[in-house]
C-alpha cells in the first residue's frame, strides 16, 4: 500500500478512488456459495452404511417384515437428519463473520470529508476515528490522540489498548476513546477478518468417531455379503429351493448388517448432548460429543478459563497505607456496579480494595494512563489555593520520579536505602507474577506536574486461578490427558499460574516471538514437550494446533475472540467461550457457557462414557451377528437344517437392535473412566475382536449342538428350530448382561428390557396366533432348563475372557 503525502493531507481523488476499487475490489467477504438445502440434505444419503440400511429396508420389506423395514429406515432418517443439520450450522459462522463488516465509514476525500457505504472504502483511503465507532478496514494509524481500542472481537482480551502512530489497527475493533486518522491498508478478504473468512469457510474435518464407524460399517457389511453369498450357494447345492434360499441370505444379510448402530449413536450422543447441556457445556455438532473423550490434549486459554478473569489485591507493601488507599480511590476511571467493574480491570480491583476509604475531593484534571508513560495522574481541588496530584502506575516508574517518601505522616528525602528495599519488595511481588502498581501524590508546585512526588506504597494484583481448576487439571493427568496453557499474558505470570495449577511441571515454556523465530521443524520437534506458551498471538494457535494434531493428538483447544475461529475450527475439538464472540461460537463444536475450564473436563468424561457405550453396544451387537452367521454357515456345513427360518432370523435383529441394545447405550460411567488412557484407536480392537469372535463362536457351537441332540431324540423340526431359536435369543439376553457397566449408577434399564424382550420370546412360543407366523412350538420345563444352562455359557465365557485377554 502506498501513499503520496498529498493524498494523506487531502484523502484520495475521485480517479485514484475507481482506479483502485477496480484493482484491489470491495471492502466486503468473499462468501462460498451456499449449497441448496435440497442438494445439502440429499448429499447426506451417500453414504456405503447407509445406503446398505437402505438395501436391506427394502430386502425386509420385500419379504414383508414391514416393522423392521420401518425401523432401518427410522434410523437412517435419524442420522440424514443430524448430518444435515450439522453442515446447515457451519454455514452460520460465515454470516456471523459478514454481520461484523461495519455498514459505514467516515472519509476523507478530495480534501473533504464524506460518510460512505464501508464496501467503498479502498487500500489508501483516509478514514476518521472517533470514540464510540468502529473501524472499518484494517487501518494504519497516521494521527492518534489518546486513542484506544477494543480488540476483544480479535484477540479475546477484553482490556483496553492505547495505540500510536504507525500502529496498526483491525477491522470490527471498537474505538474506547480518543480520536485520529487511519490510512486503509488492507480490504475485503485481505483483512485479519477476511483470512479468517477463508478458513471458516472450509470443509470440517471427519470427527473420529465417523471415521471409526464408516470403517465398522464397511468392514461388517463386505462380511455380511461374502456370507450371504456363501450360505446362498451351500443351500442352493443342497436342493433346496431358489425362493427359500435367497430368503434366508436376504434375512441372514439383514440380521449381519448393524442398521441399529446409526440409531443407538444417534440416541447415546443426544442424550450425551443433554447431559452436558445440564452442566454448560452446549455441544453443537453431535459427533463431537465422542471426540472429546478420545481428547489426548488441552489447549486451554488462562484468562477466564483457568482463572477468575477478576483482577485481585493480593499483596500490599505500604509506607503510608491511608494516603495510598485514597490515591487508589481518587485515581480511578473505573466503576463498580451491582458488585462489577465497568472500565479499566486493574482500576477496578483497586478500586475495591479501596471503596471503604471516605474522601470525596473534585477532580479537575487529568493525564491518562498511556503505553510509553506507562502512568495515571488526576488533579483534584484541595482548598480555595492548593491542588493535590495523585499518581498511580509502573512502580519502577513512579518510583524514579519520586523526590519523597510519605513514612506514615512524616515526610522524608528519598534515599537510595529507601529505594533499595522498595526495589526489593517490587522485585518479590513480580517474581510471584504479581502485576504491581506504584501510588504517589504531590501538592501542585512549579515542578512539571508528574515530578518531585511522595511515594506511598505498593500494591500487587493477580487474577487468580479458579476455585477446581487444579482438581481439574489433575483429573486430566490422572486420565492420560495433557493440559496446555496458551495465553497472551507475560510469561512470568503464565508460569507461576501454570505451577500453581500443576500444569508446568517438568515441560517447556515458550513465547511467541521465540514461536516466530523458529522453523517449523524446530517447532514440530518440540511441541509435545511444550506445557506453557505466553505472549501467544491468537493467530499462533492454528501452528500450535496443527503440530500437535501432526504428531497424531486428538485437540481439544479453547478461545473467545473472532482471531481464534480458525484455530477452534482445525482443532479435533473446538471449545468456545459462553462471553465470547459469535464467530468464535459459531467456528466452535461446543460452546461452555461458564467459561470455566471444569466444565471441559466434564465434558470429556461424558464423552468417554458415551464412547464405552457405543463400543459395548457394538459389542453385543457384533458379537451376535457373528454368532448368527457362524450358526447359519456351521449347519450348513453339517449338512443340517437351517436352525432359523426367515422369519426368526428378521425376528432375533429386532431383539437385537431392540431394547437390551438401546439400553446399552445409556448405560453409567465406569468406576475407572477417568483413570485410564484415551482411547484413540478404532472401535473393533484386536482384544474386541478376539472377544467378539469367541462369544459368536460360542454361541454358534452351543445353538448347533443342541439343535442336532433335539433331531437325535427324534425331535420334529419345528421343535427343534424352536429350541434352537430360543436358545440363540437367551444368549443374546446373557450377552447383554455381559455388556452392563462397572458402574455405580444402576443399570435398571438394561435389566428391563432383558425382562421385556425375555416375555417377548416367551409369547412367541405359546400363544397359538404366533406360533403360526414365527413356526413355533410349546417347550416344557426341562427344554427351558436345558436352554438357560446352555446360554449361562456366554456369561462363563465372558469372565474368562476378561481375565485371559489383556
Amino acid at each position: 500500500m502506498k501513499s503520496n503525502d498529498n493524498s494523506i493531507q487531502t484523502g484520495l481523488t475521485t480517479e485514484e478512488v475507481i482506479e483502485r476499487q477496480k484493482k484491489y475490489g470491495l471492502n466486503k467477504l468473499d462468501e462460498k456459495k451456499a449449497t441448496p438445502l435440497i442438494i445439502l440434505f440429499l448429499s447426506q444419503f451417500v453414504d456405503i452404511l447407509l445406503g446398505l440400511l437402505i438395501v436391506a429396508a427394502i430386502a425386509a420389506y420385500a419379504i414383508g417384515d414391514i416393522i423392521d423395514a420401518g425401523v432401518i429406515l427410522l434410523a437412517v432418517l435419524l442420522n440424514v437428519i443430524m448430518g444435515f443439520i450439522q453442515e446447515y450450522r457451519s454455514q452460520k459462522a460465515m454470516e456471523s463473520l459478514k454481520d461484523l463488516i461495519v455498514k459505514t465509514a467516515v472519509v476523507k476525500r478530495n480534501n473533504e470529508i464524506h460518510e460512505i457505504n464501508s464496501e467503498e472504502l479502498t487500500v489508501g483511503d483516509i478514514v476518521i476515528l472517533e470514540e464510540g465507532g468502529k473501524v472499518p478496514a484494517d487501518l494504519i494509524l497516521i494521527e492518534a490522540n489518546d486513542l484506544s481500542f477494543d480488540e476483544s472481537s480479535m484477540t479475546g482480551e477484553s482490556e483496553a489498548i492505547l495505540k500510536n502512530i504507525d500502529d496498526e489497527v483491525y477491522m470490527d475493533s471498537n474505538i474506547l476513546s480518543g480520536n485520529g486518522m487511519g490510512i486503509v491498508k488492507n480490504i475485503g478478504m485481505k483483512t485479519k477478518i477476511g483470512e479468517i473468512a477463508q478458513i471458516v469457510q472450509e470443509d470440517d474435518e471427519e470427527t473420529p468417531l465417523k471415521t471409526k464407524v464408516g470403517n465398522l460399517g464397511k468392514t461388517l457389511s463386505i462380511i455380511a455379503i461374502l456370507v450371504c453369498i456363501a450360505v446362498f450357494i451351500l443351500e442352493l447345492f443342497k436342493g433346496v429351493p431358489l425362493v427359500e434360499t435367497f430368503m434366508t441370505a436376504v434375512s441372514l444379510a439383514v440380521a449381519a448388517i448393524p442398521e441399529g448402530l446409526p440409531a443407538v449413536l444417534t440416541l447415546t450422543l443426544a442424550l450425551g448432548m443433554s447431559q452436558m447441556a445440564k452442566s454448560d457445556a452446549i455441544v453443537r455438532k453431535l459427533l463431537s460429543v465422542e471426540t472429546l473423550g478420545s481428547c489426548t490434549i488441552i489447549c486451554s486459554d488462562k484468562t477466564g478459563t483457568l482463572t477468575e478473569n477478576r483482577m485481585t489485591v493480593v499483596d500490599s507493601y505500604f509506607t503510608n497505607e491511608e494516603k495510598t488507599l485514597k490515591i487508589g480511590k481518587l485515581c480511578n476511571n473505573a466503576i463498580i456496579a451491582n458488585e462489577e467493574v465497568i472500565g479499566n480491570q486493574t482500576d477496578g480491583a483497586i478500586l475495591k480494595y479501596c471503596k471503604d476509604v471516605e474522601i470525596e475531593l473534585e477532580r479537575i484534571d487529568e493525564i491518562p494512563l498511556d503505553s510509553n508513560r506507562k502512568m495515571m495522574t488526576t488533579t483534584h481541588s484541595l482548598n480555595d489555593k492548593d491542588n493535590l496530584v495523585l499518581t498511580k502506575g509502573a512502580p519502577e516508574i513512579i518510583l524514579g520520579k519520586c523526590k519523597y517518601i510519605d513514612n506514615n505522616g512524616n515526610i522524608e528525602i528519598i534515599n537510595d536505602k529507601f529505594k533499595e528495599i522498595i526495589s526489593k519488595k517490587i522485585d518479590e511481588m513480580s517474581d510471584k507474577a504479581l502485576r504491581v502498581i506504584g501510588f504517589a501524590y504531590k501538592i501542585e508546585d512549579d515542578a512539571p506536574l508528574e515530578e518531585g512526588l511522595t511515594f506511598t506504597g505498593l500494591l500487587g494484583l493477580m487474577d487468580p486461578p479458579k476455585k477446581d481448576a487444579k482438581k481439574a487439571v489433575d483429573a486430566c493427568k490422572k486420565a492420560g490427558i495433557q493440559v496446555k496453557m496458551i495465553t497472551g499474558d507475560y510469561k512470568k505470570t503464565a508460569c507461576a499460574i501454570a505451577k500453581e495449577l500443576g500444569i508446568l511441571t517438568d515441560g517447556m515454556v515458550i513465547t511467541g516471538e521465540e514461536l516466530e523465530s523458529m522453523t517449523l521443524e524446530e517447532y514440530h520437534n518440540i511441541a509435545n514437550d511444550i506445557q506453557v506458551y505466553a505472549r501467544v498471538k491468537p493467530a499462533q494457535k492454528m501452528m500450535i494446533v496443527e503440530a500437535l494434531k501432526d504428531s497424531g493428538n486428538i485437540v481439544a483447544m479453547t478461545g473467545d475472540g473472532v482471531n481464534d475461529a480458525p484455530a477452534l475450527k482445525k482443532a479435533s475439538i473446538g471449545v468456545a467461550m459462553g462471553d465470547g464472540t459469535d464467530v468464535a461460537k459459531e467456528s466452535a463444536d461446543m460452546v461452555v457457557q461458564n467459561n470455566d475450564f471444569t466444565t471441559i473436563v466434564k465434558a470429556i468424561k461424558e464423552g468417554r462414557k458415551i464412547y464405552d457405550n457405543i463400543k459395548r453396544f457394538v459389542k453385543f451387537q457384533v458379537s451376535t451377528n457373528v454368532g448368527a452367521i457362524l450358526t447359519i454357515v456351521g449347519s450348513s456345513l453339517l449338512s443340517l437344517p437351517l436352525p432359523f427360518n426367515p422369519v426368526q432370523l428378521l425376528w432375533l435383529n429386532i431383539v437385537m437392535d431392540g431394547p437390551p441394545a438401546q439400553t446399552l447405550g445409556v448405560e453409567g460411567a465406569e468406576r475407572d473412566l477417568m483413570e485410564r488412557p484415551p482411547e484413540t484407536g478404532d472401535i473393533l480392537t484386536r482384544k474386541t475382536l478376539t472377544e467378539i469372535l469367541i462369544s459368536g463362536i460360542v454361541m454358534a457351537i452351543g445353538t448347533i449342538a443342541v439343535f442336532a441332540y433335539e433331531f437325535s431324540i427324534n425331535a420334529t423340526e419345528q421343535k427343534a428350530m424352536t429350541v434352537a431359536f430360543t436358545l440363540f435369543v437367551m444368549y443374546q439376553l446373557f450377552n447383554a448382561y455381559n455388556r452392563k457397566a462397572d458402574s455405580d449408577a444402576s443399570s435398571k434399564y438394561l435389566y428391563l428390557a432383558i425382562i421385556l424382550s425375555f416375555v417377548l420370546q416367551v409369547l412367541i412360543i405359546y400363544i397359538p396366533q404366533l406360533q403360526l407366523i414365527f413356526r413355533t412350538t410349546s417347550l416344557n420345563l426341562m427344554e427351558w432348563v436345558m436352554i438357560i444352562i446352555v446360554a449361562f455359557t456366554i456369561v462363563v465365557a465372558d469372565k474368562l475372557m476378561t481375565r485371559v485377554i489383556k
